[in-house]
């Protein structure tokens, strides 16, 4: 059954560092929940104090509404996937399946029973007598995740997972993880600093940063309303720009950039909003300068090409403005080459200029 969990002004120290800071949080039963940041942000040490492998220094971990303060590791009902996997080399694929069914004093046919559904599970049947040593990544990967799922957990934890894993890899696991957590339906939370994870498997996600959650929400809300520089930047968000001025308000206003003026969506309740971000792949570069917007065309802005990158099917250009800040925008690998020193127009798609606080962002952009 899937476990919801509270997480009550949280504090984990060690010495002067503060790992976790006074974080409250909230996971849903059934949730798929992403911690994302960087190293040292804190969400290994928030996951290890969630499976009691560690315990905080203020504040409670609850499941169900039941504190775990007193509950050892091994008594919680939670298992893990830690980013070493964690196999045994000496056992074969059910060995290591089945080894804490056994602890728990399972044997003979209902521990090959329950073997056998883990493996049925993760699409591995008939590997049980194989030599984990002789398993491609991808296969490790999948034995690892049938260990912890053959004990039931009302939470799994997955802590850096697919670290070292090739890309096409990485993508057929993430692809493993959405599949196992609409079957098994436990509460899922994954550790990672791999937006791409985070943004495609996730019901809800919270970035981290110094022990602190910056932001929380679903993962469409990273990108239309980023809370700061910081969680802009993280999900890949580059484009921020530093304005002359705000002029407007509400839906009308625009920002000043170089003496150009870009309509931005304002956030609600950021009222600390003083930094432009756009959408790298909402804006459209046109060779030709309009001398005006007419005919519900979208506003046009005139930039300099400072710089074109192949990119396979598509190319980042970057522009810059009079006032030496750059943006990239994205456009199709086949399109009309632009050339370095080129004057262009680009036009700005509605929504993809957003207002946000530079919180995490140098003086200079």
């Amino acid at each position: 059954m899937a476990i919801s969990i509270s997480i009550d002004a949280v504090t984990r120290s060690h010495g002067p560092v503060r790992a976790v800071d006074d974080l409250s949080l909230e996971i849903k039963a059934g949730e798929f929940f992403t911690l994302l940041g960087s190293s040292g942000s804190g969400k290994s040490s928030l996951l290890k104090l969630i499976g009691g492998f560690d315990q905080p220094n203020a504040g409670r971990i609850l499941f169900d509404g039941q504190d775990m303060a007193a509950v050892p590791a091994n008594r919680r009902p939670v298992n893990t996937v830690f980013q070493g996997l964690g196999l045994f080399p000496h056992m074969s694929v059910a060995r290591n399946i089945g080894y804490g069914l056994k602890l728990r004093g399972l044997s003979g046919a209902a521990l090959d029973a329950k073997v056998g559904e883990a493996l049925d599970l993760v699409e591995l049947s008939g590997f049980g007598e194989r030599d984990v040593n002789l398993l491609s990544g991808g296969q490790r990967q999948r034995v690892a995740l049938a260990r912890a799922l053959v004990m039931e957990p009302g939470i799994l934890l997955l802590d850096e997972p697919l670290t070292g894993l090739d890309e096409r890899l990485r993508q057929q696991m993430r692809n493993e993880f959405g599949r196992l957590h609409k079957r098994t339906g436990a509460t899922f939370i994954l550790v990672t600093h791999n937006q791409d994870e985070a943004l495609s498997l996730s019901d809800r996600m919270a970035i981290m940063h110094q022990g602190r959650i910056e932001q929380l929400g679903r993962p469409d809300q990273f990108f239309h309303a980023p809370a700061n520089a910081f969680v802009a930047r993280f999900i890949g968000m580059d484009n921020l720009l530093r304005p002359e001025r705000l002029e407007g308000s509400g839906s009308d206003t625009v920002a000043i950039i170089a003496g150009q003026s870009v309509p931005v969506t304002v956030p609600d309740g950021n009222v600390s909003a003083n930094l432009v971000v756009i959408r790298s792949d909402r804006l459209v570069i046109e060779p030709e300068i309009r001398t005006a917007a007419g005919g519900g065309a979208s506003p046009q802005l005139s930039l300099r090409v400072v710089a074109t990158t192949f990119r396979g099917l598509h190319r980042d250009v970057t522009l810059a403005f009079g006032d030496g800040q750059t943006l990239t925008a994205i456009c199709d690998a086949d399109a009309p080459s632009l050339s370095v020193g080129q004057d262009v127009g680009l036009s700005i798609k509605p929504g993809a200029a957003l207002l946000t606080s530079d919180k995490g962002l140098p003086h200079a952009v």
